[in-house]
């Protein structure tokens, strides 16, 4: 990539234990990137995200965003720095309504009580505007996700981590999150790092693509290079 990076991540490494679950990971993320990170289940994708986010403490290397280093810092300051992680399946609050769960999202915002982010988070989601004094219980599996990335927008990221949001989702839905999260980068000009199984979908609407294998970076380049490397998806991708 030949952007400057906003998001940068060198040389980290995280273990489980004695399990290295990341081994000196480096990739650059430029703003208004959207980025998918691929692998295998235990690649060392979730790991990734939480380390970058301080939910889980990394053992050496270093998180930069817009070159800070943030790789020590506790999760909330992470969040007030700009950087939102959606986490695999979401975290909805079912108990609480739709406009309570977005709400969460803006706590550690000084100027909480301002309705602007609010109001264009339920524009750019209609059906929780519609359904913004219901139950999240009664969302559906779509309409949740939805939720979910409102309620992280609601920090007013930098750059959005996501989980694999297509988890559990019928492929039309599917392809209706992954048009969302494209559009959101366009019309926001927000950068997105997007963790998938479902490699090609994520390929199909990312700029950029890394390739985790056993906690290392396995491969990485642009989308449409990674899906015509025929090479790379049968290795690593399973399509």
């Amino acid at each position: 990539m030949s952007a400057e990076p906003l998001l940068s991540i060198q040389g980290l490494t995280a273990h489980y234990g004695p399990v290295r679950a990341l081994d000196d990971v480096s990739l650059d993320v430029p703003a208004r990137g959207l980025c998918a990170v691929l692998g295998a289940n235990g690649a060392g994708k979730t790991t990734l995200l939480r380390t970058l986010t301080g939910l889980h403490r990394a053992t050496s290397g270093r998180v930069l965003l817009e070159g800070e280093d943030i790789t020590r810092l506790p999760t909330e300051k992470v969040i007030t720095r700009g950087l939102a992680h959606v986490p695999e399946g979401g975290g909805v609050i079912v108990e609480l309504t739709v406009e309570e769960n977005l709400r969460l999202g803006s706590l550690w915002r000084s100027d909480r009580r301002d309705r602007t982010t609010f109001d264009q988070v339920l524009e750019l989601f209609p059906p929780l505007a519609e359904r913004r004094n219901k139950s999240a219980s009664t969302l559906s599996g779509g309409e949740r996700q939805m939720l979910a990335i409102g309620r992280a927008l609601m920090a007013r990221p930098k750059v959005l981590l996501l989980d694999e949001p297509s988890l559990g989702l019928a492929p039309l839905i599917t392809e209706r999150i992954f048009t969302l999260l494209r559009d959101l980068r366009d019309r926001t000009g927000l950068t997105v790092v997007l963790v998938e199984q479902n490699a090609a979908g994520a390929l199909s609407i990312t700029d950029h693509g890394f390739v985790l294998n056993q906690g290392r970076v396995a491969a990485e380049g642009p989308s449409d290079g990674l899906l015509a490397d025929d090479r790379t998806r049968h290795a690593y991708l399973g399509f």
